[in-house]
């Protein structure tokens, strides 16, 4: 069922300042900003050629974002984002076997536009998992 890695997702307490730190000493490319208000956060991409990299800050005190970084102030990774050919397939199968999704257990458009899930950490050795549709 689990595809690619899409993405490594690190939780940043201001992203305009870490964006520019991968552009100028990595001279990677790196995304615009992009707003994501039904997650509370803003996000950027910095492609790589063989995943991204996702920085993560929150939009506003409320985020789910402001709550990891008030126990990590410098920030770190925050989740991993795998692809699944179908979503509703994964939620299935998944919840059939008493995974834990998060949030209302319905799929949610992501940053790159794909319905996406995140899976409790617990399931998972602590790590958060975020699935998102190919």
């Amino acid at each position: 069922m689990i595809g690619k890695l899409n993405h490594v997702a690190i939780a940043v307490p201001d992203i305009t300042k870490s964006s520019k730190t991968y552009e100028v000493m990595f001279k990677a490319e790196v995304s615009e900003i992009i707003e994501q208000h039904e997650h509370g956060v803003k996000i950027v991409f910095i492609t790589l050629p063989n995943t991204k990299i996702e920085l993560i800050s929150p939009l506003d005190k409320n985020s789910p974002i402001s709550n990891f970084l008030q126990r990590n102030p410098n920030g770190g990774i925050h989740h991993l984002c795998y692809e699944v050919e179908s979503i509703d397939l994964a939620i299935q199968n998944l919840s059939g076997k008493g995974f834990k999704i998060l949030g209302s257990g319905k799929p949610k458009l992501g940053g790159h536009g794909k319905p996406v899930i995140f899976l409790h950490p617990s399931d998972f050795n602590g790590t958060l998992i975020e699935l998102q549709q190919e």
